[in-house]
């Protein structure tokens, strides 16, 4: 495939809007983009009227037992305030080697880089005795529902997984979880005259947050992720000035490691709101939201160091290293099918830009990317001869 086409494939995937929705957009475009290299593909409805979707595809002979897996979302954050924009942002603009739009950096680059290198290898007749999976996901962006509908025999054969996201060349081999949770508090409601007559919801909250601020103080440290990171983020009450709120609620943040996990950080709130019902007049009630798991891999892991390797060939103009990252991604919800998976995040250049109304990626580090998911699938296949 000549680079050219490579870089509209990329264009053609910003182009369609998937802002926390509409993957099915992106669905279609890449089971045609497969049906004319001849590679089959399964698509994977999430939601009932079909708009949100999942797409699998596998390529290889299957003699062997090993599973090399890739994985990619189509979906992407808001756009905000289009006219801020300085390039349209479904426009994918180019800019010398900037590539400009939403998706361009978080993850259409990853994706389309993963689905070329298939078709390459497939054109190219690369010898894949196992096989090598594309996991291509709806919802990344909130609450990862496409990952959660993953089968999980798809997950529990996988050897390795790369996950796409971009790194700027870089390796991650491990990251935290997301914890994301509400709290409610309820009260009563009086005329705030007479505050006594009632129970301040908002006061519940306040409690809450003081508390919130020493139970995370003496945590064991992660050899890896280190800290237990927290935040509490939204707070929403009341609604007249002169009412005394019976209802409050406030949303927040925990990012679990290893050490300290996801059912750790789970007690340690509950634990902490009850005993605020039990000493105070309050009445608080915890709500999970979204539980994704810390990922975790070795860093002198055959996967980590051969992405560096592969990676810095790639990028001769920089210094590739493997690190550590506080995010999430899908990868998240799959160990929790394969606990022992060994996943590395890598993918082309973001320039700390994704989210941002300056999103881009490159041209070279798109145009590298796909060599690299290559190499790295063919020579896990090597090794395993």
């Amino acid at each position: 495939m000549k680079a050219a086409e490579k870089v509209q494939i990329l264009r053609d995937l910003i182009q369609i809007p998937s802002v926390n929705g509409n993957e099915a957009a992106i669905t279609d475009y890449l089971v045609r983009l497969f049906q004319e290299h001849g590679i089959a593909s399964q698509v994977q409805p999430i939601t009932d009227d079909k708009s949100r979707t999942n797409l699998i595809v596998e390529i290889g002979s299957g003699k062997t037992d090993q599973v090399f897996g890739f994985t990619g979302h189509q979906d992407t954050v808001a756009v905000g305030d289009e006219a801020a924009w300085e390039h349209d942002p479904f426009a994918a603009t180019v800019v010398g080697d900037k590539l400009y739009g939403r998706g361009a950096a978080d993850m259409k680059s990853g994706l389309a880089a993963e689905v070329i290198a298939l078709i390459e290898l497939v054109e190219e007749q690369q010898e894949i005795p196992g096989k090598i999976r594309l996991l291509i996901t709806a919802g990344e962006e909130y609450g990862a529902p496409g990952a959660y509908q993953i089968a999980p025999n798809l997950l529990t054969d996988l050897d390795a997984l790369v996950v796409g996201e971009a790194t700027d060349g870089n390796v991650t081999y491990a990251h935290s979880g997301s914890f994301n949770y509400r709290i409610v508090s309820r009260g009563k409601a009086a005329h705030s005259s007479v505050p006594t007559h009632g129970i301040n919801a908002i006061q519940g909250l306040v409690k809450y947050i003081q508390q919130e601020t020493q139970i995370f103080a003496d945590l064991p440290i992660d050899p890896t992720l280190g800290h237990v990171q927290h935040s509490v983020t939204v707070i929403r009450g009341g609604e007249q000035v002169n009412t005394i709120p019976d209802a409050a609620e406030l949303l927040g943040n925990v990012r679990p490691t290893s050490t300290f996990g996801n059912q750790a950080v789970r007690k340690l709130l509950q634990t902490t709101i009850n005993q605020l019902n039990e000493t105070t007049d309050y009445e608080l009630e915890l709500q999970v939201i979204h539980d994704f798991y810390p990922v975790e891999s070795h860093a002198d892991e055959w996967l980590v160091r051969n992405a560096v390797e592969i990676s810095q060939v790639n990028y001769p103009d920089r210094q590739i290293h493997a690190g550590i990252d506080n995010g999430a991604t899908d990868a998240s919800v799959f160990v929790k099918q394969n606990p022992e998976l060994p996943v590395i995040v890598l993918g082309p250049d973001k320039a700390g830009t994704s989210h941002q109304r300056t999103e881009h990626t490159t041209i070279s580090s798109y145009l590298n990317t796909i060599n690299i998911y290559k190499n790295l699938a063919t020579q896990f296949f090597a090794t395993q001869a």
